[in-house]
Order: C-alpha cells, then sequence, then structure tokens
C-alpha cells in the first residue's frame, strides 16, 4: 500500500465517515422481523412514475443487466460481477412497462421466503432501491395483491426498512445516502411512521441542500446520477403529494419541488440538441431514465422549470451553427466522496451537425480492474497527461488520492481559459477553449519542459481518413495541428454502456510546451 497516496486519499474525508466505516466494522445490525404499522391500506399513485427499463423476459425467464444475459441461480449470484447482483436485488423488473402482476407477485413472494440466506439483499442500497420498487408495484396493484398477502409482504417490506434505518451510508455519503434517505421517507408515507418521517425528513432536506448546486446540478457531477437523483427526487414529490399524513408535510413538499426544478433546470443545460446527456465521469446510456422521460415526469406532476446556466458543475456549453461542445473547467465538488470522479479535467466532447465527432471513452465496468483503472485515467478523456501522469490521482476503483486544483482565466460564452496544477512539479497546464464561427480551437501550455501527450478520442463512427503532422481528415471534419512534434493513430474501444465495447480510433499528439489544434468541417 502506498501510504502517501492513502494519506492524500483519508485527508478528504468527513469525520462522520470514518466514525461510520469503523461503527459498522465492529457492529453490524441485523435483519430482524416485525409487524408493520397498518396505516396504508388506502393510499394510491395517481400520477405514474417511469417505468423500469426492461431487465426481465418473462417467457424465458432471463435477467438482462449492464448487457449480460443469465437466468436465475440465487439471490448472492456474483458469476457476473457485484454490480450485476446488486441489480438483481434492486428488482427493477417489478415496475418494467410488460409486466405481468402475477410474476410480480411471484417473484416477491420468493424473495421473502428467501430473504434469511440473502447476504447481498440486505445491504442498504438494495433495500433502498429495492423498497421503492416494491411500494410502486403494491400501490399500482394492490386489489389484485389482496389484503392478507398485502400484511405479509408489508411485515416484510417494514422490517427491511428499519434495517436500513440503522445502517444508512454514512460512511459513504454521496448519491448511496441520498437515495437511503428518498427511500425511507417515501416509507414514512407509506407506513405512516411519525416518528421515521421526522428524522428522515430532515436528513432529506438537509442532504438536498448539500448535494444539489445552486446551479442546479448533483455535486458528483455525473450526469448519469443526475437523472437517476432526480427520477428518485420526483417520486418523492410524488409520493408526498399523493399521500398526505402529516402537517409539516406542505413544507417539505415545497422544498422537494423547489429542488426538482432547480435540477431540471440543469439537465435542460447540459443535454444535446437531441437529448441525450454528455458521457462525463461515470456515465453510461441505459441506467438513467432517459432526460425527455424525466421533463415528461414532471409535467405530470406540475413541476414547471427554467433552464439554468451551468456555473458551479464546472460545465461549460459552447455553440456554433455547426458544432456542439461541452467542456469541463470543475474543480471536484463533492471533495469527500469522490468515487465516480474521473482524472479528466479539461475534458470535452464535440458534436458535429449533431452528430458525436470527440466523444468520452465512457464507463464499461466497476470492477477493481485494469480496464476501470484505465477508463478514470487521463489517457481516457481528451485532455492531455505530463510525462504520463495522471491529473487526478485515482486508484482501487472508486479512490481518489491527490486531485487537481482548477483556476479559471477567462469564462465566456465563446472564449475560456482555466489552468489547473495537477501534474505538480511536471508543471502547470493551461488550456483555452475557443468557439469560432466554423470551427473549435484547443490551445495547450505547459510550463515545463516535459514531453506531454495530447488525446482526441474520437467517435465509432468517425473514419481517419489521412493523417500528416499538419493535419487529420476524416468522413465528419477535419483537425489542423499546430506546433506537434508527432501525430500517431491509435485502436482503442469506447463504452457508451456498461460491458459494451465499440471500436474506435484515438488520436494521440506529443509536444513540449504548446499546442494548438483547430477542428472544422
Amino acid at each position: 500500500m502506498n501510504i502517501k497516496l492513502l494519506l492524500h486519499t483519508v485527508y478528504h474525508l468527513r469525520l462522520i465517515q470514518v466514525v461510520y466505516q469503523v461503527r459498522y466494522r465492529l457492529h453490524k445490525p441485523l435483519y430482524r422481523a416485525t409487524i408493520a404499522p397498518v396505516g396504508i391500506i388506502n393510499k394510491s399513485l395517481t400520477i405514474t412514475p417511469i417505468a423500469r427499463y426492461h431487465c426481465l423476459e418473462m417467457s424465458r425467464g432471463i435477467f438482462s443487466f449492464l448487457n449480460k444475459e443469465d437466468n436465475f441461480k440465487d439471490w448472492n449470484d456474483i458469476g457476473k460481477g457485484m454490480l450485476w447482483a446488486y441489480n438483481l436485488n434492486y428488482m427493477d423488473w417489478l415496475n418494467q412497462e410488460d409486466v405481468l402482476v402475477i410474476e410480480g407477485i411471484r417473484w416477491i413472494e420468493r424473495f421473502i421466503k428467501e430473504l434469511p440466506d440473502n447476504r447481498i439483499g440486505l445491504n442498504p442500497y438494495p433495500i433502498a432501491l429495492r423498497g421503492v420498487n416494491w411500494m410502486k408495484f403494491i400501490l399500482l396493484h394492490r386489489e389484485e395483491i389482496g389484503e392478507r398477502r398485502l400484511q405479509q409482504w408489508n411485515d416484510s417490506l417494514y422490517a427491511q426498512y428499519m434495517l436500513l434505518n440503522k445502517t444508512l451510508e454514512y460512511h459513504l455519503m454521496g448519491n448511496h445516502l441520498l437515495e437511503d434517505v428518498y427511500s425511507l421517507y417515501m416509507a414514512s408515507l407509506y407506513f405512516e411512521d411519525k416518528a421515521l418521517f421526522y428524522k428522515i425528513s430532515y436528513v432529506l432536506l438537509r442532504e438536498l441542500k448539500e448535494q444539489i448546486l445552486p446551479d442546479g446540478a448533483h455535486y458528483e457531477q455525473s450526469p448519469m446520477y443526475h437523472c437517476i437523483l432526480l427520477d428518485r427526487l420526483l417520486d418523492c414529490y410524488n409520493f408526498s403529494k399523493n399521500i398526505q399524513c402529516f402537517p409539516e408535510q406542505e413544507m417539505v413538499n415545497i422544498e422537494l419541488k423547489g429542488f426538482a426544478r432547480r435540477m431540471l433546470g440543469h439537465l435542460e443545460s447540459i443535454i444535446y440538441i437531441d437529448g441525450t446527456i454528455p458521457l462525463l465521469n461515470d456515465a453510461a446510456y441505459g441506467i438513467a431514465p432517459e432526460p425527455k422521460e424525466l421533463f415528461v415526469y414532471a409535467k405530470r406532476l406540475n413541476v414547471e422549470y427554467k433552464i439554468i446556466p451551468m456555473r458551479e458543475c464546472g460545465y461549460r456549453k459552447m455553440r456554433n451553427k455547426y458544432m456542439e461542445a461541452i467542456v469541463d473547467i470543475g474543480n471536484i465538488m463533492a471533495s469527500y466522496q469522490p468515487g465516480h470522479t474521473h482524472a479528466d479535467t479539461f475534458n470535452y466532447e464535440l458534436r458535429i451537425g449533431d452528430k458525436p465527432f470527440i466523444v468520452d471513452t465512457g464507463i464499461s465496468t466497476y470492477n477493481k480492474n485494469n480496464r476501470r483503472q484505465y477508463e478514470r485515467s487521463t489517457a481516457a478523456h481528451n485532455t492531455l497527461t505530463v510525462n504520463g501522469l495522471n491529473s487526478n490521482e485515482v486508484w482501487d476503483g472508486f479512490r481518489l488520492g491527490k486531485r487537481a486544483k482548477v483556476t479559471c482565466l477567462e469564462d465566456t460564452e465563446h472564449l475560456i481559459r482555466a489552468l489547473h496544477d495537477g501534474f505538480g512539479k511536471y508543471g502547470v497546464h493551461t488550456r483555452t477553449f475557443q468557439m469560432e464561427e466554423n470551427c473549435f480551437i484547443v490551445t495547450d501550455r505547459v510550463s515545463s519542459e516535459y514531453q506531454a501527450v495530447n488525446y482526441i478520442h474520437l467517435a465509432p463512427e468517425v473514419q481517419v481518413k489521412c493523417v500528416t503532422a499538419e493535419k487529420i481528415v476524416t468522413n465528419q471534419g477535419v483537425i489542423s495541428l499546430s506546433d506537434a512534434q508527432s501525430v500517431e493513430i491509435a485502436d482503442e474501444t469506447v463504452s457508451t454502456t456498461y460491458n459494451l465495447f465499440l471500436p474506435s480510433k484515438t488520436v494521440k499528439i506529443l509536444f513540449t510546451k504548446e499546442m494548438r489544434y483547430t477542428i472544422g468541417k
């Protein structure tokens, strides 16, 4: 173990994270059967939530998560990775569009029967996500389920929530803790649990104030997690509007609606013209609801919003009539929980004519392996390395040691200039993004004599036709180079979603001190 790296990582943690790391290692609360309150009999959801992605092919009995298919073995099956097993225990298929109610009933009955031997399903994060799925399924199909069966289910569900209440993920914080309290807030209304409501509504609003930036972005700076957490926030508002239990709920509803409006305003700001999200930090397609689904859900809930310009999130959008770019000039906002952060300082994506041209390499896995390490590295992004170093010290899948400090020097609609110190003694990196009427210009300067490598990751659809030291010609655009010492085109793969690799090309440009490249049609 690199002690210095560990110290740089631990330095940024909050005391509460360290305390709960120790606490949960010394004492892990156990699942205990209990009797649920009976206050849910007459409750229902009048506003339909967003359906979950199709993950169970009922005719074949095949589950599909993260682009990996398999039949059911048991709830602790980690043969396809821990994240696959987690997805199995979320039980999202209960709320996919074509679910048969009798099939959902069968799976909940089976889960309850096999719960004593289920280790993975009693972890807090699966409890939180599965609990919401159960409550939605019950509220949408209560008459078909029947009151006798419902009491048994609620006893199990309430016991799971009591365990979650004792194992809130304060050791992780960030999106995990927010998912926990989202779910517990909905459960407090579902079960009319007054004590739980007062505790969790306070924690929920506190975490929203902490995690949602003034410009509406989630502070972990992942567009995918932003969509996931916005969907759950809209679910909270949906439950809270439809299930009126406590006098203080109206105040909570006002707060929830306000945060939803901000998050919607940011989402409208960051998406591309075609309505898709940029794949920045840990982000992939096919996991979160699509932005258009979130906008429609918000409309059903009468949540109106206005677009909010990007500021605190560190992202900026630059456009001309041919091109659209998302650039990253931000510092790490969730400093104590950077698990979904990459070494991607001054990264960007660029589209020409609404088609991807320069892309992030994406993420394909959360397994702690070489591919995960590469996908978080600086070389996997559209920025540069100096002496082979990462701008942030990414390690062990979700850890981050030393991190770059960004200073913004100029920030206008068509010209952005910033510097960062992530390479330490090997030099300060200054980058300028410039959007002209017919082109996009990137200028880099390194304040040392160490060799730098500029990486440009081309979209899978882009075909390279001609390469010289001054120009790279493709079927979608031309990259003109100034002060490049050498240019190499390497075979690469990018991942727009988990476990899916698309062949692509990466441009590697060696230079010293300063260079510039211009992208035009």
